[in-house]
């Protein structure tokens, strides 16, 4: 528990240049409480003890304004930054290295039974604002624009921004048009 504790902190230490000292990191980053507290319900969660792990997950929020639904997968280096408003649903999966702004939503469209969040993939950014929504995928590498809208699948190593989300930049920063993807 210590280690995992350890590693949270110096995840946020070599991810926010803000962060002056391991102190700071402690006492000052809600994103820190809502994910240690995550990986306790999610604990429990798996354990079948759902309605402990809920509780969990709520006093969390109430103390964070970090929603992560017990039930989500989330791997190692979640990095959430000025966390207010972010919700990460129950069927969510979230791969390792992924930085989440504030006000992001990882969401269902209320349409879907079984899988209803989105799978988002390794080294993934998030800008503020964000909406990604159904059972979607996000391929590894991806950076999602302050308030876009994802509705569709995003392949790896691009850019997207707007509303809907269309992809606006490929690894290579060469732009990449529309027409020639489907997301």
């Amino acid at each position: 528990m210590f280690k995992t504790f350890y590693n949270e902190v110096k995840n946020i230490m070599e991810k926010d240049p803000a962060a002056k000292n391991m102190l700071e990191v402690i006492l000052c980053y809600p994103g820190l409480y809502a994910v240690l507290f995550y990986r306790l319900a999610h604990r429990l969660y798996k354990r079948r003890m759902f309605v402990l792990a809920r509780l969990i997950s709520q006093i969390a929020r109430n103390l964070t304004g970090i929603e992560i639904h017990p039930g989500a997968k989330i791997g190692r280096g979640l990095f959430i930054d000025h966390g207010m408003g972010v919700v990460i649903g129950e069927t969510a999966e979230v791969g390792d290295n992924v930085t989440i702004y504030h006000g992001v939503t990882l969401g269902g469209t209320g349409k879907d039974k079984g899988k209803r969040h989105p799978t988002v993939g390794n080294n993934v950014v998030i800008g503020a604002g964000a909406k990604v929504l159904g059972p979607i995928t996000i391929g590894d590498n991806v950076k999602i624009g302050a308030n876009a809208v994802v509705l569709k699948n995003v392949p790896p190593n691009v850019t997207v921004v707007g509303i809907p989300a269309k992809i606006v930049r490929a690894k290579d920063n060469n732009v990449v048009y529309l027409e020639d993807y489907v997301i």
